[in-house]
């Protein structure tokens, strides 16, 4: 089963982070207010990233490594993914577009 780790924007403007299995179903959740109670508290969220892992241990790993990122590497992650692949709809082909590997909440 294909994992995906991904960022978001929050209406404050801070950095989520998260790993899951189902993106829209987790997007859903998180826009509904019933994701994470960080961003419960911050809406609308904007998802900004997205990168394929192929496993949940790879996702988590993954999603460890961009939660350690100060703020700079992550908008520096988030710019190089749209500038290089354009929208994110064909994002996440399970390279990681340069830094280090997964992390969690963008804080």
């Amino acid at each position: 089963m294909a994992w995906t780790v991904y960022i978001l924007r929050c209406g404050d403007g801070s950095l989520y982070t998260g790993a899951t299995c189902d993106l829209p179903r987790r997007l859903r959740a998180h826009q509904s207010g019933k994701g994470a109670k960080y961003t419960r508290s911050r809406p609308p969220v904007e998802l900004v990233y997205r990168e394929k892992a192929p496993d949940k241990s790879a996702a988590l790993r993954r999603e460890a490594a961009i939660k350690r990122l100060d703020r700079r590497k992550k908008l520096a992650l988030i710019g190089e993914q749209e500038g290089n692949r354009g929208d994110l709809s064909a994002a996440g082909n399970g390279q990681p577009p340069g830094g280090p590997g997964p992390g969690g909440h963008g804080r």
